[in-house]
């Protein structure tokens, strides 16, 4: 399998939803960026935050879209025709109502699952589905009418340290994955229950 060239973390831009759920890819990206002291800077070409980091030997891009989750399309599409990067050497980071919290899973290709900002990528991406997931659990509210609501509120404590434990244990796994060896990055990550 090719390389990761680029981590996307998807979330919604501002200080209203910095915190809630939805958010969780942008947490992602943002902990990576500051955990190797590469700052991430407003791109106004890429609609987003951009650094460009060295992980494993490998050249990664990182960007958290500032358009809203919705129109996420448009800043994966301006980076990968900038950069020349496939939709296969993409690794996007999102919330998940299907994985508890505390628990991540690694996924290539397939649909968008409901999830809006992967159905407005896979579109600017002239649906293009084979771009990999990361699949960050913020666990469901058991009614879909609560779906809304839950994914733009706050985790509580304890199970915003779930996330964060999860946060941690996919930067482990993170040299491996951009490296291209998945099924290594996969049994690390999808062992973990934080």
């Amino acid at each position: 399998m090719p390389q990761v060239k680029a981590l996307i973390g998807l979330g919604n831009p501002g200080d209203k939803y910095a915190e809630t759920r939805h958010n969780a890819g942008a947490w992602l990206v943002e902990a990576l960026a500051k955990d190797l002291q590469t700052p991430l800077r407003a791109e106004r070409k890429f609609l987003g935050y951009y650094a460009k980091i060295s992980l494993a030997g490998h050249e990664l891009h990182l960007l958290n879209p500032q358009t809203y989750m919705n129109r996420s399309g448009g800043a994966v599409a301006a980076l990968c025709q900038f950069f020349k990067i496939a939709p296969d050497e993409l690794l996007v980071a999102h919330d998940e109502l299907d994985i508890a919290p505390g628990t991540a899973r690694y996924k290539s290709g397939g649909g968008h699952g409901g999830h809006n900002g992967l159905r407005d990528i896979i579109s600017a991406l002239g649906n293009d589905k084979s771009f990999h997931r990361l699949r960050i659990g913020i666990g469901h509210p058991g009614e879909a009418g609560q779906v809304v609501n839950y994914v733009l509120g706050r985790p509580g404590k304890a199970e915003r340290s779930a996330i964060d434990a999860a946060l941690d244990e996919i930067a482990a796994t993170l040299p491996d994955a951009v490296s291209g060896d998945w099924a290594r990055a996969m049994n690390r990550l999808h062992s973990f229950k934080g």
